[in-house]
């Protein structure tokens, strides 16, 4: 029987999801629960990874069991062996064939930056910007993202079978002090969306021009991966949706 799991984490003490030698994973907590509890090793699948000290309100994973369980005990017994900051929401029996990552149809991630003075109680959900930030300027490069377009110089990933090309909508908004930026796509790769933000803040620094964006997403051009990465702390992926 497979199962599909969605789970909310803060990732402020993971090293990412994905296992490694060294550093706690969200990927390696969870799977030491689920082991623990059917008795038997049991690796779950991610719909993709996220990294060191980025949040999900929705990220999703799937898993195999050889036995019926009772998904909503099941779930309660989980979440009681869990740490604080990772919580499973959901629990259900999916197709065989189902693959968490490759079923998947779009990507939801936000992306939250804080304007002014620290606030303790967001300084790890969100991106505490000090500096003088253009919020018209910060809307015009991120909406050169729209549409489909060669994401090769916004990611760090070396080779892509789908030559770099993503087809990507975002979407912005200001209350207050806060700033927030939500990305949907057919896919994501390695820091694409940091990258993606870390360009916008530059142009609305006036440290790139306005067309920056624009002229680092022709596809006639060589690689030329960019140096602005925003903070992994505002980062969550808010829904797979399959």
């Amino acid at each position: 029987m497979k199962i599909l799991a969605k789970v909310a984490y803060k990732g402020t003490n993971y090293q990412g999801w994905q296992k490694q030698p060294n550093g706690v994973t969200i990927q390696e907590t969870i799977e030491n629960v689920l082991s623990k509890i059917l008795n038997i090793e049991t690796p779950i699948q991610g719909s993709g990874r996220t990294d060191a000290g980025v949040h999900a309100r929705g990220q999703t994973f799937s898993f195999e069991v050889n036995k019926e369980i009772d998904l909503d005990r099941f779930r309660y017994s989980c979440n009681c062996l869990l740490p604080k900051d990772i919580h499973i929401l959901e629990f259900k029996v999916v197709d065989d064939d189902f693959h968490a990552r490759y079923s998947a149809k779009e990507k939801h991630y936000s992306y939250t930056i804080q304007l002014g003075e620290n606030n303790p109680f967001n300084n790890e959900l969100s991106y505490n910007y000090l500096g003088e930030l253009d919020y018209p300027r910060l809307c015009i490069a991120l909406e050169q993202f729209n549409g489909e377009h060669n994401f090769q110089d916004f990611t760090s990933k070396e080779k892509d079978e789908d030559g770099f090309v993503r087809k990507v909508r975002v979407e912005t908004a200001k209350g207050g002090n806060m700033i927030r930026i939500d990305f949907y796509g057919n896919g994501f790769m390695r820091y694409m969306i940091r990258f993606m933000v870390g360009a916008a803040i530059a142009v609305s620094e006036k440290r790139e021009k306005i067309d920056f964006v624009e002229e680092h997403l022709k596809n006639d051009k060589k690689r030329d991966i960019i140096n602005y990465k925003a903070p992994s702390e505002g980062l969550f992926l808010e829904e797979v949706i399959y």
